[in-house]
């Protein structure tokens, strides 16, 4: 037998996540379990299987911060200060805050994809005036990139930081190749006219 399964979106596990959670009468955060959702990648099962595994970690809860923390997950404040320095163009700001991260031991590639993600956002967004409220940025700061951000630089920044997710690891070690990354954006941000 074959079975052609097809992957469920983060959403759907989501939403799935929290009713077996209310149902069980397990105290949860809405954000928590949107990080399993998209840790999950796809699979109810693997869904499944890191919610029991946040509950036992968070003591029978299940908290963002102790769940980001298993999961090797950045503070969404982190990337959100990366975005808004992307924006301004602040090169040293971003070395900073990667200085700041490397100190707990991230995921750099599950930071690129947060910044990936949330740099489609700031695209749909730009492009529709809307964005999916499915992710936990907030509406008003993906509308004040969207502003703020030049619909070039959020097209380039978006395939310089799918590109430097999938070649980090041939970087000397993750925290370069995600700061290399970084920095690339901006290098080859178009210049104004």
């Amino acid at each position: 037998l074959q079975f052609n399964l097809k992957r469920m979106t983060p959403r759907l596990i989501s939403d799935r996540l929290t009713y077996i959670c209310g149902a069980e009468e397990i105290d949860f955060e809405p954000a928590a379990v949107t990080l399993l959702a998209r840790a999950a990648d796809g699979s109810m099962r693997d869904a499944l299987s890191l919610l029991d595994q946040a509950i036992a970690y968070c003591g029978g809860k299940v908290k963002e911060g102790q769940t980001a923390a298993m999961l090797g997950t950045i503070d969404r404040d982190y990337v959100g200060r990366i975005m808004s320095l992307l924006a301004t163009g602040d090169s040293k700001g971003v070395i900073d805050v990667i200085r700041e991260i490397d100190e707990q031991f991230p995921d750099y590639s599950r930071l690129l994809d947060d910044i990936a993600r949330d740099l489609q956002r700031v695209a749909v967004y730009q492009v529709v005036g809307a964005s999916d409220s499915e992710n936990e940025y907030a509406e008003a700061d993906i509308e004040g990139l969207a502003a703020l951000m030049p619909t070039e630089d959020v097209q380039l920044f978006y395939q310089v930081a799918i590109m430097g997710r999938r070649d980090l690891h041939l970087s000397p070690d993750p925290r370069s190749g995600a700061e290399m990354t970084l920095l690339r954006m901006l290098a080859f941000k178009p210049a104004a006219a």
